[in-house]
């Protein structure tokens, strides 16, 4: 089918095979390379959305006015009315020194980046009349789709494997949505998601299956563009599981780049567990090779990784780089980042952290550059793997000679 691109707001492009479809045709994945997906492998057919970036410059759109618009031309979505009336993304930007800066998406209303996903999917779902979202989470993918979907009053139903962080079950639990614990990992929730979507007709919010959780994820990019002043910083820290964040904070500045606001794109580098490192491991290989994943990163624990080909891709363009950090490094970095600078980051999230500080040991920076460490969800939400480097001091009598003596 030819797409008059004319007369569509955006239409999809297959990240393997480059066929184009227009919104019509097809909801999740590329049907053609769909067919060629196999469980133990990252599947193929994961779709880009694409805008007619030259009738917008045509326009002569300036950033300013993308911006006051809420960048509504650059969503696929018609209304802004259809957005949760809940503050999703416009987050902090910390400055913690020249040459560092702390993006704190944390202070979303489920204490996720992956609100910004949610957002958008639930906004697309109510302008189509779809009233029930499904997930598959391991934890803060489906707090965040319960927390977006008790604002939009839609139903949410999340699939997480039995062994996810009581924390953020609780939190899906409070929200009100209909939470199925799964035997086996994530991805078998994934997997039964998926199933359950063409059972029941239910609309999938699974990262990267739904092309729409990519496009939510982007608007990071443009908040990062704006807060540093129509600049590009120079590198940016992103903790990769999947491989949607990574994407999606390139995607929003290929976008500025296709819209002639800027003439490159900033080095990102992918961060991983090194016990959970199938991304970077399989970067430059033609023989997917997968390992079982053990970290104290929950969120970024990942044994296939669902958006692996289009983060590839991503990297391989723009010459993104990778690094590994140990769990160890993990937890020392979230200590540094709650002692020195009051933020509370989960391990996942710390995970960036600890990468930026691994490149700068091993003198990698040179001076007066901006770096951008992106962290992806509050501390709080996994507290359970932070016990190993917390000590409870013991009790004293309530005297001031105890007090001094503790003190001391």
């Amino acid at each position: 089918m030819q797409i008059d691109k004319s007369k569509n707001k955006f239409w999809y492009q297959c990240t393997n095979c480059g066929r184009e479809y227009s919104v019509r045709e097809v909801k999740y994945l590329c049907p053609d390379c769909a067919l060629q997906n196999r469980d133990d492998l990252p599947p193929k057919g994961v779709l880009k959305v694409i805008y007619p970036y030259q009738a917008l410059r045509a326009e002569k759109l300036d950033f300013e006015r993308l911006k006051s618009n809420h960048f509504l031309e650059l969503l696929p979505i018609q209304n802004l009315d259809s957005l949760p009336f809940l503050q999703v993304g416009n987050t902090p930007l910390y400055q913690a020194d020249k040459d560092l800066f702390f993006k704190d998406d944390s202070q979303n209303p489920s204490y996720s980046f992956k609100d910004r996903a949610s957002a958008l999917v639930s906004a697309y779902a109510k302008e189509q009349g779809w009233l029930t979202i499904v997930a598959a989470s391991t934890g803060n993918a489906g707090s965040s789709i319960a927390s977006i979907c008790a604002a939009q009053k839609q139903r949410a139903i999340v699939l997480v494997p039995e062994k996810a962080p009581v924390a953020k079950l609780a939190q899906i639990m409070m929200y009100g949505a209909t939470i199925i614990p799964v035997k086996g990992s994530y991805d078998d929730a994934f997997d039964l998601s998926v199933e359950a979507s063409e059972e029941f007709g239910w609309y999938n919010r699974n990262t990267a299956y739904n092309p729409f959780t990519i496009e939510g994820k982007k608007t990071v990019s443009y908040e990062l563009f704006d807060q540093l002043k129509m600049q590009i910083p120079d590198r940016i820290f992103v903790p990769v599981g999947d491989g949607v964040i990574i994407s999606g904070v390139y995607k929003g500045f290929e976008d500025l780049l296709h819209l002639g606001f800027i003439d490159k794109i900033p080095q990102i580098i992918a961060v991983q567990a090194q016990g959970s490192s199938n991304l970077i491991d399989n970067l430059n290989t033609l023989d997917f090779k997968i390992k079982q994943s053990t970290t104290v990163a929950d969120s970024i624990s990942v044994d296939i990784p669902r958006n692996f080909f289009m983060a590839q891709q991503f990297m391989q363009t723009y010459h993104g780089d990778g690094i590994l950090v140990s769990d160890e490094a993990i937890l020392a970095a979230s200590s540094k980042l709650s002692q020195t600078y009051g933020l509370f980051a989960e391990p996942a999230a710390a995970a960036a952290y600890a990468g930026y500080l691994q490149w700068q040991s091993e003198g990698k920076f040179t001076p007066n550059t901006k770096n951008v460490v992106l962290l992806t969800g509050s501390g709080l939400k996994d507290t359970a793997a932070i016990k190993s480097i917390l000590k409870k001091p013991d009790s004293i009598i309530p005297d001031i000679q105890h007090l001094k003596t503790m003190l001391s």
